[in-house]
């Protein structure tokens, strides 16, 4: 039987299938096969055999021999920026930045031009928009540098060999979906050209040592569209995150190689463009409400930051023959945990009340030290008690309705003191690494629920 000059791709995962599947077996997705032409195959011969394989003894080098300057890194003049990817712009690396349509990925990047530009020559490479709307919307942000240069193209050959040839200082590539390979049948935005494309340009930053930045639009899933390899290609992937309606946006790295992935960057968009948010606690408080029941303010790390937030809950009697438990910002079944060991340790019913849970300014607390502000805002809804406005809370809930320690303690309550707050409760366990008498702020430590919510008047 002739072999099918057709396969089928997940455009989830890159699997691939001679024929079409509802359901990708490797990942799971749903109505995710793409129709592609194969490949065609290559012969391939025992390179011992033939012999045509080059001997690479030669590029070997000792890690001793192998130089490390100082200076591997370049500012992008945005200070958020500069956190997440760890200090700067590594030479020679490949980032990969991603989010949602609209969200000012485009916007970041003309932004970062004008301060690159004063000392470093920038290629920017458009496949969606023409140079007229580049320069249309680079002198509504104010970018007027000499050392920007645009380049309006599709072809990934093309592009990687004029980034060779005319080697920029930092090239940026927006957007990967847009870039095709001519010898690759497939349209573009699809698995394969998605990949080989990636692959590309990531030979092209190490061999001309060039750092790269490239834009990657991302599914109805949030995920970056395209296959999950690309994502093991480059050296750093950034997320875009955001409300569509609201101002601020946080730029969140979920793998990194020259950094940590533990650091956000905060930004506010506004008319000239984004502006950095130094100090995102006071973002996330601003609008609190005043003498309301159901409110806590919780302190969680982001990397080497820390960070107050507020955290809002409401108890209402359900109409439902089953309760409904919604939840924005935190995670559903850490939710359903916390109210089982309500019930069962303090013997606050909830099965007949629905309950509503969000972390105001589209934070979201993955951090386990925000457990307790959950509960104690859990419970002064229910009891309909209101907690002190000048209270921050925080520590990691057992099964046993023990608090349990979290880290950088005296990180958290200096933040909660610079802020003007008067009143902390900590996990008993991590009074051992403070001394009270350090801080001009209340110190209420609690190894209980019981004794948490006794702070609450």
């Amino acid at each position: 039987m002739a072999k099918s000059k057709y396969v089928y791709t997940c455009n989830q995962c890159g699997y691939e299938s001679t024929k079409w599947n509802g359901k990708c077996p490797s990942c799971g997705a749903w109505n995710s096969f793409e129709e592609e032409l194969a490949e065609a195959p290559v012969g391939v011969r025992s390179s011992a055999s033939s012999g045509s394989a080059p001997d690479l003894s030669d590029n070997i080098l000792e890690l001793e021999d192998i130089g490390a300057d100082s200076d591997v890194r370049y500012d992008t003049g945005i200070g958020e920026l500069n956190r997440v990817l760890g200090g700067g712009l590594v030479k020679g690396s490949l980032v990969l930045l991603g989010g949602e349509p609209g969200i000012g990925k485009s916007t970041l990047l003309l932004q970062i031009c004008q301060f690159l530009g004063e000392e470093h020559s920038v290629l920017y490479v458009s496949g969606e928009e023409s140079a007229r709307q580049i320069k249309l919307r680079a002198q509504r942000l104010g970018v007027d540098t000499e050392n920007l240069y645009i380049l309006t193209a599709t072809d990934a050959e093309a592009i990687a060999q004029t980034i060779a040839s005319s080697a920029p200082d930092i090239a940026i590539i927006d957007s990967i979906q847009t870039m095709t390979i001519s010898r690759i049948a497939s349209s573009a935005g699809s698995i394969t050209q998605v990949r080989e494309c990636t692959n590309l340009f990531m030979h092209t930053a190490k061999n001309q040592e060039i750092p790269i930045i490239i834009v990657g639009h991302v599914n109805k899933d949030g995920a970056i569209a395209g296959p999950k390899v690309m994502e093991h290609i480059v050296d750093a992937v950034l997320y875009f995150e955001g409300e569509r309606h609201q101002s601020y946006r946080i730029l969140r790295a979920v793998k990194n190689r020259f950094g940590s992935t533990n650091e956000i960057g905060v930004f506010e968009m506004i008319d000239k463009g984004l502006r950095e948010v130094d100090n995102p606690s006071q973002m996330l408080l601003e609008g609190r409400p005043h003498n309301v029941s159901g409110t806590c303010v919780a302190c969680v790390m982001e990397g080497s930051r820390p960070i107050l937030a507020e955290v809002q809950a409401l108890a209402a009697k359900t109409s439902y023959s089953a309760p409904r438990r919604m939840v924005t910002g935190f995670d559903f079944n850490r939710l359903n945990i916390i109210i089982a060991v309500l019930e069962k340790r303090l013997g606050i019913f909830m099965g007949s009340l629905d309950v509503y849970l969000n972390i105001v300014g589209g934070f979201r607390l993955d951090e386990p030290a925000g457990d307790l502000p959950v509960a104690m805002a859990l419970y002064s809804g229910i009891m309909d008690k209101q907690i002190d406005e000048q209270l921050v809370a925080f520590g990691e809930i057992g099964l046993g309705g023990e608090i349990r320690s979290v880290s950088h303690i005296t990180h958290r309550i200096r933040e909660a003191e610079r802020m003007g707050f008067k009143t902390c409760v900590i996990p008993k366990q991590c009074m051992s690494a403070i001394n009270a008498k350090d801080y001009d702020i209340e110190i209420i430590a609690a190894s209980t629920l019981k004794q948490a919510f006794a702070a609450i008047k």
